[in-house]
């Protein structure tokens, strides 16, 4: 007797402001992914929806009261606690994420949103809240090549999302896929990535 097939809801922060990006391609291909799966997906267009990626005053007062108080903030966190797995896509531009993605990192991965601190501890440890969330996985795109991302700039992106920001929330199923050199490979590499993503994504359990 086969196992019950897993539905998952996937959250997925996508940021890219041009519609035929390939960043955007990226994200039709998740999407079709999760649909062949028979996954559910919930998109946060971080250019669409109208998202404020500045820190105000307010948000600082907030951060010390944990207690987040921008409207779209609130949004995202209740979309956020529906969600098994959280994917982000975006582009790495100058070595590092655009502004709307750093914004949603400082505004929503927040205290009273995203973790608590536990001082329970000789040091304050961060403690996740989405706590049905298991998983994170980060989709970018760069026209650098991955040796020189890696050398170079030491894998940046990598370095700040995953052993700093989720390793430090405490979540172990932690994935990048970087795409590189995306403007110089031929459109067959480009298509076979596609089509890997989607498959990894139609297959996510």
């Amino acid at each position: 007797m086969c196992c019950k097939k897993q539905h998952m809801k996937v959250a997925i922060v996508f940021n890219h402001p041009y519609p035929q990006s390939f960043c955007a391609a990226v994200l039709q291909s998740v999407m079709n992914g999760l649909q062949r799966g028979e996954h559910e997906a919930d998109v946060l267009h971080l250019d669409k929806e109208g998202f404020n990626p500045v820190m105000t005053e307010a948000d600082l007062l907030g951060f010390v009261r944990g207690e987040a108080v921008d409207p779209k903030v609130l949004e995202y966190r209740q979309r956020l606690q529906e969600a098994d797995h959280l994917v982000m896509i975006f582009p790495i531009w100058w070595e590092l994420m655009p502004a709307l993605t750093k914004g949603f990192i400082d505004k929503v991965i927040f205290p009273g949103v995203a973790y608590d601190y536990d001082n329970s501890g000789p040091f304050p440890m961060m403690r996740k809240r989405l706590h049905r969330l298991k998983g994170v996985t980060v989709i970018t795109t760069m026209n650098t090549h991955s040796l020189v991302y890696r050398l170079v700039f030491g894998n940046a992106i990598k370095k700040a999302l995953f052993a700093g920001t989720f390793w430090k929330m405490g979540y172990k199923n932690r994935k990048w896929i970087n795409l590189n050199m995306v403007k110089f490979v031929s459109d067959k590499k480009r298509r076979g990535w596609l089509e890997g993503i989607a498959t990894r994504f139609e297959r996510m359990k």
